[in-house]
């Protein structure tokens, strides 16, 4: 397989189109300079061809051995995370005060982007520490803080979420772990966890589990879930290592794909923890890091997309298989290459114009959430915020499903050759499947837009998306380049705004209405929104053509996804 970082496409995505210079208005985003970006991502993009890359199948052949309660991976893992902290790019996106860079939002999701694309079983872990670090930095006191964030952001230590149990995962008002407060104010936790990515492994020295349980007099349901630090090693005062706490790996899962990372079930007896926010209000806390890790993993969706559109191209392009059906192209050959195909450039097409509005969207929810923690104004950071909270649950459910659709689609182009394993094509169809079900299943993304977000307020969401789309609507409806686009876009927001209608009075009267339409009104909703970014690429791409020759492929891409 091969893999090269689209920077052309992150350049049009993140300057061009939302043109993410604008940040450096905010306090702490002084030097988002496209020239620091740039150089970033050349870092970013060379560890994630030359290293990351390779170690892909490495991890998918051999995986993650257990024994005796140790996990070990193989060495090529401990190469690209060392490859990671040794030029301190773990450090991007924390705070300054902990050792951080505190780059943007919109800038993350690209560089998630990239070692998703390259091996998304390892962008899994240090994704979630990311994750951790979020939550600590919000809800956590300023001693926990001070002990444990600066270790994190220079890589020595990593984090997980622990919130599954066996008779329990969406529905986490079932789970039955316990804590009861010590002398000291510290916790001890008893319980066994689930599904606990990277909960225990040989890549860092010590790892901070984020773990939900119940206090004694807790209420029952959501309302009486606490959350808690419990450190594999517990740390003394200066930070150095000290005891081995009593929470340990019992086994990990044997599982279809992302064999690289460890899928633990974890046991606390007796464990020592730290609560993290106030009692009985951990799910807030644990969900305050949601959005982005929900971003987090649509952008698997797109990376894992993006390395099978890679390689499906330069297959169908060297695959010698049949004859053009107007006669054969390349008579001196044996046969024509696939790529003469209409159904495989079908694929390929709908693959590339699907991918690039992805990441287009994606970058959009970045910034958004990038004004709604930095703008000076109340306003401006509250719309965000609320546009935030729409998106999240179409980006991650949207990017995930048709991310598996293209992965599935380049298999296809292979043939059985896709089916073979020495090819790598089938591992990416393995791998991302679990993306459609982890951090909330799509299903839940989807009652989460048609249950909650679509009523709430009466409708006062969706007005963040609308407007703004209507606007661009009506400024550009006569625009000469823009015309034959604007108008099947505008039939489709139509269509979009009927059928939010049609669901929410469907809703008043019985709830399993919008239960049973929710996935295929996030998936309208999704497919409006990617026409929408693709109006915003298009108007550039207009805007630049015969600058350069990538700007006419721009224009055939949006094209095809307009007239499909």
């Amino acid at each position: 397989m091969r893999y090269r970082v689209p920077k052309r496409d992150y350049e049009f995505v993140l300057r061009e189109v939302n043109d993410i210079e604008q940040l450096t208005q905010y306090s702490g985003y002084e030097e988002v300079t496209w020239e620091m970006l740039q150089m970033i991502t050349d870092q970013v993009a060379e560890i994630a061809e030359d290293i990351w890359f390779p170690s892909n199948q490495v991890g998918d052949r051999v995986g993650a051995k257990f024994r005796d309660g140790e996990v070990t991976l193989p060495p090529e893992f401990h190469d690209a995370v060392n490859a990671f902290r040794d030029t301190g790019l773990v450090t991007l996106f924390a705070h300054p005060e902990y050792g951080g860079m505190g780059f943007p939002t919109a800038f993350e999701v690209m560089c998630d982007e990239m070692m998703c694309a390259t091996n998304m079983a390892l962008a899994t872990m240090t994704g979630l520490v990311k994750g951790a670090y979020r939550c600590i930095h919000q809800y956590g006191s300023e001693e926990l803080k001070a002990l444990y964030l600066p270790r994190m952001v220079k890589g020595k230590w990593s984090g997980t979420m622990c919130l599954t149990e066996a008779h329990c995962g969406t529905d986490l008002g079932l789970l039955r772990t316990k804590a009861v407060e010590q002398e000291d104010g510290s916790y001890h936790l008893n319980g066994e966890k689930i599904f606990i990515t990277g909960g225990e492994h040989d890549l860092t020295e010590n790892i901070l589990h984020l773990v939900l349980a119940r206090l004694p007099d807790a209420p029952k349901g959501v309302k009486g879930i606490s959350l808690f630090l419990v450190p594999k090693f517990i740390p003394t005062g200066d930070g150095n290592l000290g005891e081995r706490n009593s929470i340990r790996a019992l086994s990990i899962e044997e599982k279809m794909g992302c064999k690289g990372s460890p899928t633990c079930v974890i046991a606390l007896e007796e464990a020592q923890g730290w609560l993290i926010g106030e009692p009985n209000r951990g799910l807030r806390a644990m969900f305050s890091m949601m959005n982005h890790e929900r971003l987090g993993v649509a952008m698997e969706g797109v990376g894992v997309g993006e390395v099978a559109y890679q390689n499906g191209l330069a297959y169908a392009l060297d695959r010698l298989q049949g004859r053009d059906l107007k006669g054969a192209r390349y008579p001196e050959q044996e046969a024509d290459p696939l790529i003469v195909h209409p159904d495989i450039r079908r694929m390929l097409l709908r693959s590339k114009s699907l991918i690039e509005g992805m990441r287009c969207l994606a970058v959009w929810t970045g910034m958004s959430i990038d004004r709604s923690l930095k703008d000076p104004d109340e306003a401006t950071r509250e719309a965000n915020g609320e546009l935030v909270e729409l998106l999240t649950p179409i980006v991650k459910a949207l990017c995930t499903d048709l991310g598996c659709e293209i992965a599935n689609d380049m298999l296809q182009v292979y043939g059985g050759h896709g089916y073979i394993r020495e090819h790598g094509m089938e591992q990416l169809v393995r791998d991302l499947r679990i993306a459609p079900i982890w951090e909330g299943t799509n299903g839940i993304q989807a009652l989460d837009l048609a249950g909650r977000k679509l009523p709430r307020d009466m409708g006062r969401l969706l007005r963040r998306f609308f407007h703004p789309a209507l606007e661009f609507v009506e400024a550009h409806r006569d625009d000469p380049d823009l015309g034959e686009f604007v108008e099947p876009f505008a039939k489709g927001l139509r269509g979009l705004q009927k059928t939010s209608m049609f669901l929410a009075q469907k809703g008043l009267g019985n709830p399993h209405e919008i239960g049973a339409g929710a996935t295929d009104y996030l998936r309208q909703f999704g497919l409006v929104a990617l026409g929408y970014m693709w109006l915003q690429m298009l108007k550039v791409a207009f805007a630049k053509r015969g600058d350069e020759e990538f700007y006419e492929y721009k224009l055939v891409t949006g094209r095809y996804f307009f007239e499909r």
